[in-house]
């Protein structure tokens, strides 16, 4: 075959089977056809800009952060939340920071060896705080979303359940915890 042989049977009809009927189209008419809804898209699609209109954002009072279902103890997590409950967010990351690098002591309460500093026993929940401190992050950043003054917020509220536990060889249960923080902007 030749190239203008070629051609000529690309521009030939196609024929589409459809489970309705079939239709016959020239490949040129279904091109321009598709070139149409196209431009009928944009059209429409211009047209939606210009009537969506920015809503007045509203002020929040509330900023809330929750875990679902995180690898730690739930016993840590109540202690920790008792911890950070009534600090501003960056002094309760910095804080869990400290815990971290083993500065600083979160108090327990139970048979636990005493601590330097103004509690009476404490462990270092070093693998706890690693989970608080991204969820504080995330906390801090819904209450900007929510246009509260990050100043005046405190965390509010901080508790810590049991969330559905995993079963494990031998009947035991896994670790699993449910964390809900949140915070207020103070009024003055």
């Amino acid at each position: 075959m030749t190239e203008t042989q070629k051609t000529e049977t690309k521009k030939q009809e196609h024929v589409h089977s459809h489970a309705d009927n079939s239709h016959e189209h020239k490949q040129e008419d279904h091109k321009h056809e598709h070139k149409e809804d196209k431009k009928e898209h944009v059209h429409k699609h211009d047209e939606k800009k210009e009537a969506v209109k920015e809503k007045p954002r509203i002020k929040k009072e509330l900023a809330v952060v929750r875990a679902p279902s995180v690898h730690m103890s739930k016993r840590h997590g109540i202690y920790i939340c008792s911890f950070i409950k009534g600090k501003s967010v960056d002094k309760a990351i910095s804080e869990l920071e400290d815990v971290i690098i083993l500065k600083r002591a979160v108090p327990f309460k139970g048979e636990i060896p005493h601590r330097k500093g103004d509690m009476m026993s404490g462990r270092y929940p070093v693998a706890a705080a690693k989970l608080f401190i991204p969820m504080l992050k995330n906390l801090k950043g819904a209450i900007l979303f929510n246009g509260m003054d990050i100043t005046k917020s405190r965390i509010s509220s901080a508790y810590s359940n049991f969330a559905p536990r995993p079963q494990r060889r031998g009947g035991s249960k896994g670790k699993r915890a449910y964390i809900t923080i949140e915070a207020k902007e103070l009024k003055k």
